[in-house]
């Protein structure tokens, strides 16, 4: 079965490519990238440069991966603090899996971006939103060591997904062209399918977890209890952002720019990302 789900999987993935050619064909792909929301754009292309450099043999691993022991200036340590950011950008090898998070990450985060996060403070908002799915990750390692990752981008990424998937529940999505599901247990049914193709589904699980947590604090108790979020947007991730959108000369997060706040998180759309 994970045999034959493979090769569906790969077909299915062909298509898309092909499809997403012919859609692109009055625009380059220099120019889709450079249309990419900025904090979407930097996370795809470090994982992209991360595996490609992996392969020419110019990144290792080892010097990525997240590890305390690494990180920490006490006796023993070496105080490597870049290991706190470069474990969220490495995917692995290049595969049929490193595919399917790359293209996961160009779906499900960019729309989030683009359309989630809005209003003069969508770019703070989102790296917020990521700074917190790191600050939730990256200490299991010292609390539950026995569920800890070397990695969590996969766990990142399903973060993400879980977050599109409140935002879309209505959505019909096709998974891998095998059946067709509802966008609110997608991340639960591409769970399932990281687990039937041999892989290991800790980090997907992991990643649905602290989502939903972002979930709760950031939008179903202010709902509820008409108090403001518990979740607020530090002064120095505003100041960060400000500092992106400047940099990019044309504000490459114009979505987040030009668009007023939209009170529809998690409403439904009936917007159909990642199915045909």
């Amino acid at each position: 079965l994970a045999v034959a789900i493979r090769r569906r999987t790969r077909r299915r993935i062909a298509t898309r490519f092909r499809r997403a050619r012919r859609v692109m064909s009055a625009d380059s792909p220099q120019a889709w990238y450079a249309a990419l929301p900025p904090i979407s754009k930097f996370w795809f292309t470090s994982c992209a440069l991360s595996t490609l450099g992996f392969h020419a043999k110019f990144v290792d691993p080892r010097a990525m991966m997240l590890s305390w022991r690494m990180i920490s200036f006490a006796k023993g340590g070496k105080f490597q603090p870049w290991r706190l950011l470069t474990n969220f950008a490495f995917l692995g090898k290049l595969s049929l899996g490193f595919a399917m998070r790359m293209v996961m990450i160009a779906q499900y985060s960019v729309s989030l971006e683009k359309e989630a996060f809005t209003g003069a403070s969508g770019t703070a908002d989102y790296i917020a939103f990521l700074l917190f799915g790191a600050c939730a990750l990256t200490p299991l390692e010292l609390v539950v060591p026995s569920i800890a990752q070397a990695f969590y981008g996969d766990s990142l990424i399903f973060m993400c997904l879980y977050l599109w998937s409140r935002e879309h529940p209505r959505a019909r999505v096709s998974l891998m062209g095998i059946v067709r599901v509802g966008a609110f247990y997608f991340p639960w049914a591409m769970l399932a399918m990281t687990a039937l193709m041999g892989g290991d589904p800790m980090p997907d699980f992991l990643g649905i977890i602290v989502g939903h947590a972002y979930y709760f604090f950031a939008r179903l108790y202010p709902l509820h209890s008409g108090r403001r979020s518990i979740i607020q947007t530090p002064k120095f991730v505003h100041a960060l952002a400000d500092y992106i959108n400047s940099g990019n000369g044309v504000v490459s997060a114009a979505s987040n720019v030009v668009q007023p706040p939209r009170q529809r998180y998690f409403a439904g759309q009936g917007r159909r990302l990642g199915g045909d």
